[in-house]
C-alpha cells in the first residue's frame, strides 16, 4: 500500500487516450524462449516485503533463462514522480513498474503506459480477479495494468489490551471504538486508539457515515456535506476525549505502528500490508495476540476502501515480450499465493484464495469478506489529486485550526481548482 496522502501529482494536459498500441494477439510457441531485459520498479519495503519479491524473480529467471530481471527497489514515496519523469523525458523509465492503483488512470491518461489486450500479460486472466483491483486497471475502455496485490483498511487490535480493558472482542461501531478505547486508556495505562494523519485512513470516517469524496457520474464534488462533517466531528471527538492519542502530523504512520507493536497502544487502523512487520513487534510474537476485524461503522455503513498495486508495462519499452511474460509470472495464481503465504498481503485473483498456502493464513481470510464489501476509490487521473486537500485538511482539523465545517469547505474550494467544470 500504498501511503497515498503525499504522493499527489498534478495530472499534466494532455491529448488522446493513453499510451501505445496494444501488441496484436499472437500465439508463443515456447514462451521459454523469449529473451530480452527487464527493468522492474519494485515499491514494497525493501526488509519485509522484498525478499519474497525477489525470490520470485529467481523462479522467473529459472523459467525463462533468456529474459534477465533488473530488480529496482523504488521507494513508494519517490516512484510516482520518478516515473513521470523519466517517462517525459523518454529515458529512465522501467519496463514494468508496480503502480498504486490511483496512478494507473493517471499514467494511461498522460500515453505513459502499454495497453495489455491481446498480449500474454492477460493470457488465462479472464473472469478470475476480484472486481475492485481490475477496476482500477481500466481506463478509456482498455486495460492499462494487471492487478498485483489489493487491499484495505481493517481495525488491528491488540486482543491482550482489549481483554484487560474488560472488552472479548474488539468494537462494531465507531461509538464502540471511542468507548473501548477510552477504557483501555483508564484500565491499562495505554492508548485506545493510535491514529495515522493519512488521507487513505481518513475514508472509513467518511465512507461510515454515507459521505464521499466525488460523484463522478454526475461530475460533481460532495465532499462538503452533512455527512463527512459528522464524519469529522467523530474523528476530532476521538482525539479530544483522549480515546485517541493527539497524533504528530510527521511520521503518523511508523507512530502508530512502533506503538501498537510495543503494546503503547491498543488498536490502529490498517492494512494486509502492514502485517509482516507487526509480527515482528514484542506484542505479536505470540501472532495469536493479534486481531483483525472490519472498521467499525459509522452510522450508515462500515466503510472500508479499496486500495493495492498493478503491474504496468512502459509504452516506451524496447522488451515488451519479455515485460508482457514478466507481468504474467508474477500475477499467475502461483506467484501471487507465494506472495500472500509469504507476507500476508491480499492476492487479487480468486484463484489464489483457494491455495492450501493462502487458505492456511487466517489473517489474510479475514480480509477477503472486507474486500468483497470495499468502497471503490474513483479510477481516473485526477484520483490521485484528492488526497493533498484531504491529507492538508485533516492535520488542520487534527491541530484544532479548522472546524469540521471549515476543514470540509476547504477542502471543497481545493477540490474547485483540480476539477474545472464541476458542480
Amino acid at each position: 500500500m500504498t501511503i497515498i496522502a503525499a504522493l499527489a501529482l498534478a495530472v499534466s494536459a494532455c491529448g488522446g487516450d493513453g499510451g501505445g498500441t496494444a501488441a496484436p494477439a499472437r500465439s508463443v510457441a515456447d514462451p521459454t524462449k523469449i529473451t530480452g531485459e527487464v527493468t522492474w520498479w519494485d515499491t514494497t519495503r525493501p526488509d519485509s516485503e522484498g525478499p519474497v519479491f525477489r525470490a520470485l524473480i529467481g523462479k522467473f529467471q529459472a523459467a525463462y533463462p533468456g529474459i534477465k530481471v533488473n530488480y529496482v527497489n523504488v521507494p513508494f514515496e519517490q516512484a510516482q514522480n520518478q516515473f513521470q519523469t523519466a517517462a517525459q523525458a523518454g529515458t529512465g523509465a522501467p519496463d514494468v513498474i508496480r503502480a498504486e492503483v490511483a496512478w494507473t488512470p493517471q499514467f494511461a491518461s498522460l500515453g505513459y503506459l502499454q495497453p495489455l489486450e491481446g498480449t500474454r500479460a492477460l493470457d488465462g486472466t479472464e473472469g478470475d480477479f476480484l472486481p475492485g483491483p481490475l477496476s482500477s486497471t481500466k481506463y478509456g475502455g482498455r486495460t492499462w495494468a494487471v492487478p498485483q496485490v489489493t487491499d484495505s483498511l481493517a481495525l488491528v487490535y491488540n486482543k491482550r489490551l482489549l481483554r484487560e480493558a474488560g472488552h472479548d472482542g474488539p468494537p462494531a461501531t465507531m461509538e464502540e471504538l471511542k468507548t473501548f478505547a477510552l477504557d483501555v486508556k483508564e484500565k491499562t495505562g495505554a492508548e485506545g486508539l493510535a491514529l495515522n494523519v493519512d488521507s487513505y485512513f481518513l475514508l472509513p470516517f467518511i465512507y461510515g457515515e454515507g459521505g464521499d469524496l466525488l460523484d463522478v457520474a454526475a461530475r460533481k464534488i460532495v465532499v462538503n456535506s452533512p455527512a463527512n462533517v459528522r464524519a469529522m466531528t467523530t474523528v476530532a471527538g476521538l482525539v479530544s476525549s483522549g480515546a485517541a492519542a493527539r497524533p504528530a502530523v510527521q511520521d503518523s504512520y511508523v507512530n502508530a505502528m512502533t506503538a501498537i507493536k510495543e503494546g503503547k497502544a491498543a488498536m490502529i487502523f490498517n492494512g494486509p500490508w502492514a502485517l509482516s512487520e507487526l509480527y515482528q513487534g514484542a506484542e505479536f510474537t505470540d501472532k495469536e495476540n493479534l486481531g483483525i476485524a472490519p472498521v467499525p461503522r459509522g452510522s450508515a455503513r462500515a466503510g472500508a476502501p479499496t486500495g493495492g498495486h498493478n503491474l504496468a508495462v512502459y509504452a516506451g519499452s524496447k522488451n515488451l515480450d519479455a515485460s508482457y511474460e514478466f507481468v504474467r509470472f508474477m500475477t499467475s495464481t502461483e506467484s501471487l499465493a507465494e506472495m500472500s503465504a509469504g507476507l500476508g498481503l491480499l492476492p487479487p485473483r480468486l484463484s489464489a484464495f483457494d491455495r492450501p498456502e493462502v487458505r492456511a493464513r487466517a489473517d489474510v481470510g479475514v480480509f477477503k469478506p472486507i474486500m468483497e464489501t470495499a468502497v471503490p476509490r474513483p479510477w481516473i487521473p485526477e484520483g490521485g489529486q484528492l488526497f493533498q486537500p484531504l491529507l492538508e485538511g485533516y492535520q488542520a482539523l487534527l491541530s484544532g485550526k479548522e472546524t469540521p465545517e471549515a476543514m470540509v469547505a476547504a477542502v471543497d474550494r481545493k477540490y474547485r481548482d483540480i476539477f474545472k467544470g464541476w458542480s
